[in-house]
């Protein structure tokens, strides 16, 4: 549908004027609110004015086109000399002394669509387009007949009563800005309000959590003894699955979002399962690797005590007894699979003991450790003790319905009791209890072959701080490496000890992040010796492992402690407050919109950053050479020196060449655009947010990836 409403011819200066009058006309009689009824006039006008001043007149036509939406579609025809720098005025680089190119541009920003043809002497086509307002009826003939009507009965008003419209128009708009402004500062004072309330929460949550600490000693403890060696593969697929949720290396579609959600929570749900897997795997294919070490019985026992007290928690009618061992050699051999043994067997039996004891001894036969856990429990009946050696053999009782278990325990525990060069075995009697024992040698007598591998080589680069990462698992890396990418980190990465002492002889880092437990050996000493070092001891270090044991990687020098798997922020925040602590940190905003400025300003006023406004391009390339900040967010559309030659700028100059640049948009980027500016900004944020909330973080999201240090005042 084509529907003509008017059509005005521009010959003189009051044309223009009645172009707008007509204008607003129309928009109101179209269903248009007041506010898009000035933004239609204006818009207009700017054209009309243009084909008066340059062209010496033209032609508007008011029409509706379309079905379901229809648009109000404005045609501006006229017969001048064209304009010959066209691409240059809607790109934003032209620059002309009598004003000419702002009107198109300013018009562009307040319709919905805007469509322009010039051919150098020839003239110049322009058409506006607007969507009607959803709760407007369609135009059809008859209606558009009453319009019609409606326009001869409304004489045009004079220029000075136009005048005076647009003034009450500009009052009325002052008045809704005064307002929002009050708005504003009555929900920061909400807002600060809430934040006392906030305080006094964690005050009072700090003293609930005093009292769960002992709680939280014994679930340490239990992890404490867990190898990292289980827990490192599934912490890779939930920190690879955060990678792809945050779109790191691109974004995803709606489906592949909830896929990965779905393998997240899978890999979150499958826990325990996943831990008895790979043991089970590890040690059927060989390549469980043993690491034996002198050690008492009395230790381990102390140990295992400590670490299934929650276990008995459960069941206070269950005692666990461990009978003191007494002449019992030192053992030699691996003290983390024979614990994890005896933890599968006492496990099992508080699991089916009602009531009574479950008891572990240890005895002299030989060269052999007999290890025995007996209980008092539900009993197996003999035609099934083989049975429950095999791989997810369960046996059918009542109890079996109300404990979870895996079947796994039982077939692991033999496998590495033989891969110690001993045996497990069962004696039990339905109703009356089990006793299960492994036979442990004296002296582990198999060998591990250790491989030498070659000296590492590292390029550092010169524009980065290099942080020194000691860990042995690739995913990991892999997962440090998408971490600091486009960061001002650059990880140089280290699998042993030896290797870490290498680096720390060819470079200096600004930071390190170790893990505790590598696979042939801790790092406790490595800590230490760091430490102890009047040459590194300024390096800040985070630890980041599987084992919750906070107090003794601070107490031991750490500076900071992380558990795996570890979110990219925190890290990234941990490592700034630590590289950059007591520093005075400027921030660079260069931005023509003032309102663009103050929001930003807003949405960083508790923090500690010094921020510093520029009001154009070249306001900002001064401030940026002079004050040198630790970052800068700028806008793509100025006037003058654009966002784009002022980026190009920055990184021309050797002075500011370094300075993360963070870009503050509404445009939408395509291209080979978005390519460039994804190449030399640290981050490109949308001026275009849903909600406050949604705009602080992206801000602080991005500030934090440019190396800035948010802590609150």
């Amino acid at each position: 549908m084509n529907l003509t409403i008017l059509t005005l011819e521009i010959r003189y200066e009051q044309d223009v004027v009645l172009t707008r009058q007509r204008a607003r006309q129309i928009a109101e009689l179209l269903g248009f609110d007041s506010q898009e009824q000035v933004r239609i006039a204006t818009a207009v006008s700017e054209i009309a004015r243009n084909a008066f001043q340059y062209a010496g007149g033209g032609t508007v036509e008011f029409k509706v086109e379309g079905e379901a939406p229809q648009n109000l579609v404005v045609d501006i025809d006229d017969r001048g000399p064209g304009i010959p720098n066209l691409k240059m005025i809607l790109e934003g680089h032209y620059t002309s002394t009598t004003g000419m190119g702002w009107g198109i541009i300013g018009t562009q920003k307040l319709v919905d669509q805007f469509q322009i043809e010039s051919v150098v002497g020839q003239g110049t086509k322009v058409l506006i387009y607007k969507k009607l307002p959803k709760k407007a009826p369609n135009l059809t003939s008859q209606r558009l007949d009453r319009i019609k009507q409606e326009f001869e009965e409304r004489s045009p008003q004079n220029p000075f009563e136009e005048i005076q419209r647009q003034n009450q128009e500009l009052l009325q708009a002052m008045a809704e800005l005064r307002k929002r402004e009050e708005e504003l500062m009555q929900l920061n004072r909400e807002l600060e309000d809430t934040n006392r309330g906030v305080v006094a929460l964690y005050a009072e949550l700090d003293e609930k959590a005093d009292f769960l600490q002992k709680a939280n000693e014994l679930k340490t403890r239990f992890f404490s003894n867990m190898s990292h060696e289980f827990r490192t593969p599934l912490n890779s697929v939930i920190s690879l699955s955060r990678i792809l949720l945050a779109h790191m290396d691109g974004p995803l579609t709606t489906e592949q979002e909830k896929q990965v959600m779905f393998i997240q929570k899978a890999a979150e749900g499958l826990l325990e399962l996943i831990n008895d897997l790979l043991d089970l795997a590890k040690v059927e294919a060989g390549k469980t690797t043993v690491h034996p070490s002198d050690f008492e019985v009395s230790d381990l026992f102390g140990a295992l005590r400590g670490m299934l007290r929650p276990l008995i928690a459960y069941n206070s009618s269950v005692a666990l007894i461990f009978d003191e061992p007494v002449g019992l050699p030192t053992l030699h051999t691996d003290e983390g699979k024979v614990a994890q043994i005896l933890r599968n067997f006492i496990s099992n039996a508080l699991k089916y003991t009602e009531q009574g004891e479950v008891r572990v001894t240890a005895m002299m036969t030989g060269d052999t450790i007999t290890f025995s856990v007996a209980d008092t429990g539900i009993g197996i009946a003999p035609s099934d003790g083989e049975r429950i050696f095999e791989d997810f053999v369960q046996i059918e009782s009542e109890l079996q319905k109300r404990v979870k278990g895996t079947g796994l325990g039982l077939p692991l525990s033999r496998k590495l009791a033989q891969l110690l060069g001993g045996d497990v075995s069962l004696k039990s009697e339905l109703g009356q209890g089990s006793t299960f024992f492994a036979s442990i040698p004296l002296v582990y007598t198999g060998s591990n072959t250790t491989l030498t591998l070659p000296s590492p080589t590292w390029q550092v680069d010169p524009e980065r701080f290099p942080v020194l990462v000691v860990e042995d698992n690739d995913e990991t890396l892999l997962i440090y490496e998408k971490c600091l990418q486009a960061s001002n980190y650059q990880m140089i990465s280290a699998t042993t000890v030896n290797q870490a002492k290498q680096a720390l002889q060819r470079f200096r880092p600004v930071a390190i992040i170790l893990d505790i437990l590598l696979q042939e050996q801790n790092t406790w000493s490595f800590l230490a010796e760091i430490k102890d070092n009047d040459v590194t001891r300024h390096i800040p270090i985070i630890v980041v492992t599987v084992i919750d044991n906070e107090k003794q990687v601070l107490a031991s020098g750490a500076d900071e402690f992380l558990i795996k798997p570890v979110d990219r922020l925190l890290l990234l925040t941990k490592l700034d407050t630590l590289v950059k602590q007591d520093k005075l940190q400027k921030l660079l905003l260069i931005d023509d919109d003032l309102a663009s400025r103050y929001v930003l300003k807003q949405l960083l006023t508790n923090t500690s950053l010094h921020i510093l406004e520029a009001a154009n391009g070249s306001e900002g390339l001064r401030l940026a050479e002079s004050e040198k900040p630790q970052a800068i967010v700028l806008d793509l559309n100025m006037p003058g020196i654009n966002g784009m030659e002022v980026l190009n700028q920055l990184k021309s100059n050797p002075v500011t060449s370094a300075i993360p640049v963070i870009l503050n948009t509404s445009k939408p980027l395509e291209g080979e655009e978005q390519n460039y500016l994804a190449k030399n900004c640290v981050a490109i944020i949308t001026k275009q947010t849903s909600s406050q909330a949604e705009a602080s973080t992206q801000l602080r999201q991005a500030l934090v990836t440019a190396g800035l240090i948010l802590n609150h005042n």
